[in-house]
C-alpha cells in the first residue's frame, strides 16, 4: 500500500499549516509527519528536475502546489522513494538502538515493527537504487539502499545502540548525530592504544581470579562479567583530562569496587589482601568498614601525561545513595576551588542496572542536572549491567525498555554497549567525554555485561537463572576475547601476552606474601588534603567552649546593613513593613529568631567564611520568618541582603522537592567545603524521615567507619502546635538513639542569641561535627524569644540555661525540659507565681555537658523531685535518652502517654493533652489523669 496515499484526502490547508509548524518548530510534529517533510525538503534541495521545481517556485505558498501534486499523484516515483528512505533512516535513528548486538549472553527481546523493507514501503527491488539521502548518513553521497543499509547497520546496530532522538535540543542532537557516523561509529585505534587497553583488562581479569583462589568464599563482590568498567574508567580520565578535566569524583556501590581501588586509583595489592585478612585498623576509636567500601583520594597521571586528582567516595551499602554526594562534593569543588568553572571536574557515576531503575534517589539526582543549586556542568552515568538485581530478573526489575530510561527525563544521550566488546566500550566513553565537555549535560553508558557468580561469592546463582548460567558457565572473558582479536589482527603476539599474565601474576604473588607482615590496616583518607588545617577531634573537644563574641558596633552596623532596602528598588509593602520592623527592633535592643540568624550569617561571611542554605522553601522560609531573598514588586527582580554585607559567598537556594537527594547532595557540600556553613532546611521536620538513610550511614556513622569530618547543619522545623500527627515532630528520639563517641550535635534552642553562638560555634571549632538543630515554629515570633545586643556580642553558647529567677533554697521541684514547652511551662510559674520549681532548660541535648549538670545538681540539692518534661509522646521525644543518662537519680517523666503518633489530630485533644503536661508538672488538682486516646 502507498503510504503516502494518505494525502489524497488530506486537506492542503491542513498539511500548509503543517508544514509552517514544521519550518519553525519542527520537533513539535507527529514523527511520521515530521519525517515526510524532512524528507520533502531533502528531495526538494537536491532534485533539479523541472518537473517537481516547477510546483515550489512560489516562496509563498509552496506547500500548496505540493499538495496539489501530491494528490493530483504528479510527484515522480523516485521523489517518493527518496521519502521513504529518508523515513528508514529515521527509523534507525530513533529505533535502531532496539535491533543491537549489544546482550554478550542473552537472546535481545523482539521489538516491532523491524527495520525490514517492506515496513517502510520499499522492497528488495529498490537495493541497487543509488539514493540522494545517503548524503545525510555522512556518505560521501548518493549510494545504493544496499551500500546505506550496511552503513546504518554498522552505525546503529552493531555492538553499540545510541539513543538521543528523545533530544529536543537541535545542536546536541546534530552533534551526535554526525559524532557516530564518523567511522560508522566504530573507533580508530592504533597498536598502542589497544595494547593500554588490554593492559587494564589484564589487570581486571588477573586480579579477580587471583582473589577467587586466594580469598575462598570471602565476599568481594566481584566485577567478572563487567571487567571492561576497569579500561573504560582508564580512558574516561584520561580523555576527560585532555578536554580540561583537572579532578574526578567517582560513586559506585560495592560491585566491582576493589578491582577500581587497586586498578585506577592505585591501591596496593598487598594492602587490599591484608585487609581481606580482616586485621584491625591502626587506630582503635574508629571501627572502620568492609573493604568495598572504602574511599580513596589520589593524583594520577595519565596516559597523556596530564595530572588529575582522582577521588572514590566511600559508601554504604545503601545502593545509589552516594550518587548524591558525588555531586554535592564536585559543586563545593567548582564553587571554593575552580571558581564557577564546571569543566574542571567530572563526577562519574557507577550504577547497577536494577538499582539504577529501581532506587528512587537516582531519579531525585537526575532532576538536579540543570538546577541553580545543584548542577555540576554534567555527570558521566555508566551502568554496569549485569542484567539482575541481587536474584530478581530483569523482566521483573523495572517496567521501562532499558534500566537507563530514566536519562529521557533530562534528555540525555544513551548509550548501550556490549561489554565484551573492548573497542565498543572505549568508543562509547570517549563519546561521553565529548558530549560532557561541549554541553555540560549528563550522558548515560549503560555496559551489557553479566555477572559471573552471584550476588556475592557465596551464593548459589542458578537457583534463581539456571539457563542464563550455563551459558556464563561457558562464556569467555572480555580479556580472553580481546587478546584472541588482537592476536588475529597482528596487534600482539602470544609471546608478549603470556609474559603480560606472568609479570603481573608474578607482582600479586609478592604483594600477598608481603601483605602477611602487616600487622593493622591503614585507612586512606578521602580528601585528605582538603582537611589538613582541620584535624579530627580529639575525645571531649566538643566540651571545650568556644570563643564566639562579635565587637558589639560591628555587629549593630551589619543589622542595620543587612535590614536596610534599597531605597530605588519597589518591595510588596508587606516586605518593606517587615524590613521597617526589623529596623525598629534593633533600634529598641529586642532582636528575635530572624535577626539572630542573619547575624550569624554575616558575622561568618564578614570573617571570610561562605554560607550556602538549602532546602525546600529556605528563601522566605516555610513560616515566613527569614526572607533572605525579596523581589520587587514589578519586575519580581531578586534581592539578597546578605551578598551586600561581604565579598564572601551567601547562596541561598530553594530545591526541588527532595529530601533524600538534597540531603545527600549538601552532606556532600560540606564534606567537600569545611568552611563553608552548609544548611539543609527541612520544611517540616519529620520531612527528614525520606533521607533517613543519609542519617544513618553518613551523618551518624562516617566518621567512624571512614575518619570522614562534615559540618552539615540541619535545620528540622520541631514542636506540637496544635497541628496534627504530621509536621509535628522531627523525631529527637531517633537522633539521640543514634549519638555516640561524640559523631554529632543535637540541640533545641530557645534563644536567638544562643542560636547565633550555635552557628557560629560551628565554624569556630577547629574540627567539623555534623549540627542537629530541632528548630522552632511558634518561637520564632513568640514575644518572649529575643535577645540583646550584648547577649550576641559578649556571650557564648549555653548547653544548658538555668532558671534565672529560682531561688536555690526554696526550690523542692527540679524540672528539664527542651524547647518551646519550656515558654509555656514558663507562663504557668508566672501565673501560679510558684517559687518551689525550677526549669531548666536542655539547650544541647547531646553530647550533654556533665559539669554543667553537676553544677545544676549541686545547686539545686535541696530538691526532693526531679522531673523530665516533654510534650512528645512518653515513647518519643528525649526521655528514653534522658533516662539512660540519669538513670541514678530517681527522674521521673511528665509526658503524654505512649503513641503510635507523634501528636493527635485533634486540637481540642491536643490542648488537653498538652495541659495536662504542664498542669502535671506543678501538681496541680485540675491535672487529668493520662490515659491512652485516640483522636
Amino acid at each position: 500500500m502507498d503510504r503516502f496515499s494518505f494525502l489524497n484526502a488530506a486537506h492542503s490547508q491542513l498539511i500548509e499549516d503543517l508544514y509552517q509548524q514544521y519550518l519553525k518548530y519542527p520537533d513539535s510534529l507527529e514523527p511520521s509527519w515530521k519525517a515526510f517533510f524532512q524528507g520533502f525538503d531533502f528531495a526538494l534541495e537536491n532534485y533539479g528536475d523541472e518537473e517537481f521545481v516547477q510546483y515550489t517556485a512560489n516562496q509563498t505558498a509552496p506547500v500548496q502546489q505540493v499538495t496539489q501534486a501530491l494528490a493530483g499523484g504528479e510527484v515522480p516515483e523516485h521523489i517518493k522513494k527518496e521519502f521513504k528512505v529518508v523515513n528508514l533512516i529515521e527509523a534507525y535513528r530513533t529505533r535502531g538502538h532496539l535491533f543491537t548486538k549489544t546482550n554478550p549472553v542473552r537472546e535481545r527481546r523482539h521489538h516491532s515493527p523491524t527495520l525490514d523493507l517492506e515496513n517502510f514501503g520499499l522492497s528488495t527491488a529498490d537495493l541497487n537504487t543509488q539514493f540522494n539521502c545517503a548524503a545525510e548518513t555522512g556518505m560521501k553521497g548518493a549510494a545504493s539502499l544496499k551500500d546505506l543499509i550496511v552503513h546504518l547497520e554498522n552505525i546503529y546496530c552493531d555492538s553499540i545502540g545510541v539513543e538521543y532522538m528523545h533530544i529536543t535540543n537541535v545542536a546536541e542532537k546534530d552533534f551526535i548525530k554526525q559524532w557516530i557516523q564518523v567511522n560508522e561509529n566504530h573507533p580508530s585505534l592504533n597498536a598502542k592504544e589497544k595494547t593500554e587497553i588490554l593492559l587494564k583488562l589484564n589487570q581486571a581479569v588477573a586480579f579477580e581470579n587471583y582473589l577467587h583462589t586466594k580469598f575462598v568464599g570471602q565476599k568481594r563482590f566481584s566485577l567478572e562479567g563487567g571487567e571492561t568498567l576497569i579500561p573504560a574508567l582508564d580512558q574516561l580520565i584520561s580523555k576527560s583530562s585532555m578536554l580540561g578535566v583537572d579532578e574526578v569524583v567517582l560513586g559506585m556501590a560495592h560491585r566491582g569496587r576493589l578491582n577500581v581501588l587497586t586498578n585506577i586509583f592505585g591501591k596496593s595489592y598487598k594492602q587490599i589482601f591484608s585487609e581481606f585478612e580482616g586485621k584491625e585498623f591502626e587506630e582503635d576509636v574508629f571501627s572502620g568498614d568492609v573493604k568495598y567500601h572504602l574511599g580513596s583520594s589520589k593524583k594520577i597521571k595519565t596516559a597523556s601525561g596530564e595530572e588529575v586528582a582522582i577521588n572514590l567516595t566511600p559508601n554504604p551499602s545503601h545502593l545509589e545513595t552516594v550518587a548524591a554526594l558525588v555531586e554535592g562534593i564536585c559543586r563545593a569543588k567548582v564553587d571554593d576551588k575552580y571558581k564557577g568553572d564546571y569543566s574542571k571536574i567530572l563526577p562519574i557515576i557507577i550504577h547497577g542496572d536494577g538499582a539504577l531503575a529501581g532506587q528512587g534517589i537516582a531519579y531525585e539526582v537526575a532532576q538536579m542536572m540543570t538546577l541553580e543549586g545543584y548542577k555540576t556542568g554534567g555527570t558521566v552515568h555508566i551502568v554496569v549491567n549485569n542484567q539482575v538485581s541481587f536474584t530478581t530478573n530483569y523482566l521483573d526489575a523495572r517496567s521501562s525498555t532499558y534500566c537507563t530510561d530514566i536519562a529521557k527525563v533530562t534528555e540525555s544521550p544513551v548509550m548501550h554497549v556490549n561489554a565484551d566488546d573492548a573497542e565498543a566500550v572505549v568508543h562509547a566513553i570517549h563519546f561521553a567525554a565529548d558530549f560532557r565537555a561541549k554541553f555540560g549535560k549528563d550522558v548515560y553508558i549503560d555496559l551489557l555485561g553479566y555477572r559471573k557468580y552471584g550476588h556475592n561469592e557465596g551464593d548459589e546463582p542458578r537457583f534463581t537463572q539456571p539457563n542464563l548460567y550455563k551459558s556464563i558457565s561457558k562464556h569467555p572473558n572480555p580479556r580472553e576475547i580481546y587478546k584472541d582479536q588482537l592476536i588475529q589482527d597482528s596487534v600482539i603476539s602470544n609471546d608478549v601476552l603470556k609474559k603480560m599474565e606472568v609479570d603481573f601474576k608474578e607482582l600479586l604473588d609478592k604483594d600477598f606474601d608481603a601483605s602477611k607482615e602487616i600487622e593493622k590496616n591503614v585507612m586512606d583518607i578521602f580528601m585528605g588534603e582538603d582537611w589538613t588545617n582541620l584535624p579530627l577531634a580529639k575525645k571531649g573537644a566538643v566540651q571545650i567552649p568556644v570563643d564566639t563574641k562579635y565587637d558589639l558596633e560591628k555587629l549593630k552596623e551589619l543589622a542595620i546593613k543587612m535590614t536596610t532596602l534599597p531605597a530605588d528598588k519597589k518591595f510588596l509593602n508587606k516586605i518593606t513593613r517587615l524590613f521597617d520592623n526589623r529596623l525598629k527592633a534593633i533600634d529598641g535592643n529586642s532582636l528575635d529568631w530572624a535577626l539572630g540568624e542573619w547575624l550569624a550569617y554575616a558575622t561568618l561571611l564578614v570573617e571570610g567564611y561562605n554560607v550556602r542554605i538549602s532546602g525546600e522553601d529556605v528563601e522566605r522560609g516555610t513560616f515566613s520568618h527569614r526572607h533572605a531573598v525579596v523581589k520587587t514588586e514589578d519586575t519580581e527582580e531578586e534581592y539578597v541582603p546578605l551578598k551586600h554585607v561581604s565579598e564572601s559567598r551567601f547562596d541561598v537556594f530553594n530545591s526541588h522537592l527532595s529530601e533524600y537527594g538534597v540531603l545527600g547532595f549538601d552532606y556532600g557540600y560540606a564534606m567537600a567545603s569545611p568552611n563553608t556553613l552548609t544548611i539543609w532546611e527541612a520544611q517540616f521536620g519529620d520531612f527528614v524521615n525520606g533521607a533517613q538513610i543519609i542519617v544513618d550511614q553518613y551523618l551518624a556513622a562516617a566518621e567512624e567507619k571512614w575518619k570522614i569530618q562534615d559540618g552539615l547543619i540541619m535545620l528540622l522545623p520541631h514542636g506540637s502546635e496544635g497541628q496534627g500527627a504530621e509536621h509535628s515532630s522531627a523525631r529527637l528520639e531517633r537522633f539521640l538513639t543514634l549519638c555516640a563517641n561524640e559523631n554529632m550535635v543535637v540541640a533545641n534552642i530557645t534563644s536567638p542569641a544562643n542560636y547565633f553562638h550555635l552557628l557560629r560555634r560551628q565554624l569556630k571549632w577547629p574540627f567539623r561535627k555534623p549540627l542537629i538543630v530541632m528548630s522552632p515554629k511558634s518561637l520564632l515570633r513568640h514575644p518572649k524569644v529575643v535577645s540583646p545586643f550584648e547577649d550576641f556580642a559578649n556571650g557564648t553558647f549555653q548547653p544548658i540555661i538555668d532558671d534565672a529567677s529560682a531561688d536555690a533554697s526554696k526550690i523542692e521541684k527540679l524540672v528539664f525540659c527542651s524547647g518551646k514547652l519550656y515558654f509555656e511551662l514558663l507562663a504557668k510559674k508566672e501565673e501560679l507565681n510558684c517559687e518551689n520549681i525550677a526549669l531548666v532548660r536542655f539547650e544541647q541535648l547531646y553530647p550533654l555537658q556533665n559539669d554543667a549538670i553537676e553544677a545544676i545538681f549541686s545547686k539545686y540539692s535541696t530538691a526532693k523531685q526531679i522531673i523530665w518534661a516533654q510534650e512528645e509522646p512518653e515513647n518519643m521525644g528525649a526521655w528514653s535518652y534522658i533516662l539512660r543518662n540519669f538513670r541514678d537519680t530517681g527522674i521521673q517523666v511528665v509526658s503524654p502517654v505512649p503513641s503510635g503518633a507523634p501528636a493527635p489530630g485533634s486540637h481540642k485533644m491536643f490542648e488537653k493533652n498538652q495541659n495536662a503536661v504542664i498542669n502535671r508538672v506543678f501538681d496541680r488538682e485540675d491535672a487529668p489523669v493520662q490515659r491512652p486516646v485516640t483522636a
